[in-house]
């Protein structure tokens, strides 16, 4: 961990207003960017253990990272947070089952898409298999923590499992090609979403984009990164810059605000490997979100985009405001949207509360930031709830569950919303 990145708090307080831990736990100092980074420092200099009270004041993190386009010093606070949560896992003595559920997860499941497919794929088959109109209707999902059950109920469609299969690798624009991208899939936005990723290239085959997608890619890491788990998210990195690095393309296009910022972070993550840390940087150079090279290549303005009236509003995805700096262009594509009136939600900038699997392994927290953002939700009268990350979108219908208002708000996807948006859309797309 860096002594030097460390020193560079001042200490100064300009965090605190941003850090949504800060304001849920009654303002509790441990619970801070600044009070985090004083506890960091004091177990390198020795002065504390890294005991519980310090792995619990670190995961309580959103690792949102809002602290750091405040900071006047540019601590890089989620590098340090990362690195911390790995230091802390690698000297912890775990019980076997925890061991074990680790292993499954960061080692037996998402580096391994097929997988990724077949689980996914049974949860499809319980969707379409009558069993979960059973479990609902018998009252087995009770047995479950509120927060799991009232996820259950928000979960998308999934597709069959040889859909999941059948994927492209190469779509031709749908005119002469301004763009040669590549699309970064992902492990869940191409199963349990597998849809938004279609209508993702959909989107950029009308934007005039020729579209590679590597089968060799892989998960981004962000999982393995957040959790700890450092060695499996530096494997991972090194298996995408190997599948993308030769393939001549303008822009790597992601639609995940979470696997954007991780992707983005490659060059930090290798920093320590000479052979791997520029291949890295030159992968996030590349780096755009799908809103980005929509309102660069004039999307907006070449299609007409109209949806029957309604009011949107738009919550931020935090890594693809605070490390992709995107923000402008999803609401330049919302506000294009004829007949629709956009309502800037206040605090839209300040996390959800999903954070990955945060809203699992901390779910009271979680629910605390989720209830105070329903009420600024509430506050536009917005009927659509739009997002750019597949947690985000899930955090906000659970929070529309919650509220009991699912019979006239919805949560969508930017791309989802955009290609419901558009008129005439050419039959040629995804073939």
């Amino acid at each position: 961990m860096s002594q030097d990145e460390l020193l560079n708090c001042m200490r100064c307080g300009f965090c605190l207003p941003s850090c949504p831990t800060y304001i849920e736990s009654g303002f509790k100092e441990s619970h801070s960017p600044r009070g985090r980074l004083a506890v960091m420092k004091a177990v390198v200099d020795g002065v504390i253990e890294p005991d519980e009270d310090v792995e619990r004041s670190l995961n309580l993190c959103l690792g949102c990272r809002a602290c750091e386009p405040v900071c006047p010093s540019g601590v890089n606070y989620g590098h340090l947070l990362e690195e911390a949560r790995d230091i802390i896992q690698q000297n912890k003595t775990q019980s076997l089952p925890v061991r074990t559920v680790r292993k499954a997860v960061f080692s037996g499941l998402f580096p391994h898409q097929h997988r990724m497919q077949l689980l996914t794929g049974m949860l499809g088959l319980y969707q379409r298999s009558g069993l979960q109109k059973i479990a609902r209707k018998s009252g087995m999902l009770k047995v479950l923590p509120n927060t799991l059950s009232t996820m259950e109920k928000v979960l998308p469609p999934v597709p069959r499992l040889r859909e999941m299969k059948k994927r492209p690798t190469f779509l031709a624009a749908n005119e002469t090609a301004k763009k040669r991208v590549a699309f970064f899939s992902g492990c869940l936005m191409d199963t349990m979403f597998m849809k938004t990723n279609d209508a993702s290239m959909k989107l950029l085959q009308l934007a005039g984009c020729d579209i590679v997608i590597p089968p060799e890619q892989a998960c981004c890491g962000a999982l393995h990164g957040h959790s700890g788990e450092k060695g499996g998210a530096k494997e991972l990195a090194k298996r995408n810059i190997l599948a993308f690095e030769e393939l001549d393309a303008d822009y790597i296009i992601t639609n995940a605000g979470g696997c954007g910022a991780f992707l983005m972070d490659y060059g930090h993550l290798l920093q320590d490997e000479p052979e791997w840390v520029g291949r890295a940087r030159r992968l996030s150079d590349k780096l755009k979100d799908i809103s980005s090279v929509l309102v660069e290549l004039a999307f907006h303005q070449k299609y007409e985009l109209t949806l029957p009236y309604q009011v949107i509003s738009y919550q931020d995805s935090c890594h693809l405001r605070n490390v992709m700096n995107t923000s402008s262009e999803p609401r330049t594509l919302l506000q294009a949207i004829k007949n629709t009136e956009y309502r800037e939600m206040n605090n839209a900038d300040s996390c959800c509360g999903s954070a990955g699997i945060y809203n699992i392994v901390e779910s009271e927290m979680s629910m605390n930031i989720l209830d105070s953002k329903m009420k600024e939700v509430k506050g536009t009268g917005a009927t659509t709830i739009v997002t750019a990350n597949p947690g985000c979108l899930l955090q906000m219908k659970l929070g529309i569950e919650r509220e009991g208002i699912a019979d006239h708000v919805r949560a969508v996807h930017i791309v989802d919303l955009l290609l419901e948006a558009v008129k005439d859309v050419k039959s040629a797309c995804l073939s």
